[in-house]
């Protein structure tokens, strides 16, 4: 792929920010004179991030944004707090609670967190990268990724398990990517999902798994599509390379999904 190098818009806004692959993207965009909006919740974590970064690279444009992307209200206030064009948004933040509990709303937190997060992410700031060329979407999602259950979405049926719960979060952001890329397709957004690799992390160990790659690499795929030239969308990407996905074909199913977080979207 071709790196886009155009310096007309190179505002970048990265979710998840302080995580280990969060930083590792804020950290290669910052190299490539990208600058960078950190989504954070954790203000004092934030700060120990961009204190990191600017350290390796003084000249860092970075700007830290606090907000709980479960909550669809503070998604609304970050997006009016933006008040630029925004060349690409990186979906990266998740959380993966180990007993069910629920937002302020009375959604099931990780997937209020992690699917509605990516849903309301892109909608609340589709009209920032309607007015950047060559804008795009980026959803950090995982190759580990299945069981979702569009009738218990918030495991309100099932028993509660924060490995299935991650795993659905993960199938429905690969699926919402096929659908948005469509959806925005008139407005030049492109919109692609990846899996960032086995990155040790907060994350990771909280689902039983170590990892084997560092931050800096799980970071490449998500950086490369956030700057490539090249024009795919709706596609879905392992170790920088278009890979197949199992979940893109069942075009009723995404659609059923979209339709079922627009409906949580008009309700919180």
């Amino acid at each position: 792929m071709n790196i886009d190098k155009s310096i007309d818009n190179k505002l970048v806004i990265v979710t998840g920010a302080n995580g280990a692959i969060g930083k590792a993207i804020v950290h290669q965009l910052a190299e490539k004179d990208y600058e960078v909006i950190m989504v954070c919740r954790d203000l004092s974590k934030a700060q120990e991030a961009k204190k990191e970064i600017i350290h390796k690279i003084p000249e860092a444009k970075i700007r830290i944004e606090i907000a709980d992307l479960s909550r669809q209200s503070e998604i609304k206030s970050l997006a009016a707090r933006v008040n630029k064009p925004v060349f690409a948004l990186v979906n990266n933040a998740a959380s993966t609670p180990k007993k069910r509990t629920e937002t302020p709303e009375g959604i099931e937190e990780q997937f209020a967190a992690n699917v509605l997060n990516y849903f309301w992410m892109s909608h609340a700031f589709h009209e920032h990268l309607e007015k950047s060329s060559n804008s795009r979407i980026v959803n950090v999602a995982s190759c580990w990724a299945g069981d979702l259950d569009p009738d218990d979405l918030e495991f309100k049926k099932r028993q509660y398990d924060n490995n299935i719960a991650y795993r659905q979060s993960k199938q429905a952001n690969r699926m919402l990517t096929v659908s948005f890329a469509e959806k925005f397709k008139q407005n030049g957004i492109m919109v692609n999902a990846c899996h960032p690799g086995e990155v040790n992390s907060k994350l990771s160990n909280s689902l039983g798994f170590g990892g084997s790659q560092s931050p800096d690499r799980g970071a490449e795929t998500p950086v490369l599509l956030a700057t490539t030239k090249e024009q795919n969308s709706g596609k879905w990407y392992v170790s920088m390379k278009e890979q197949s996905c199992q979940f893109s074909k069942n075009k009723t199913a995404i659609e059923q999904l979209y339709e079922i977080c627009m409906k949580y979207s008009k309700r919180s």
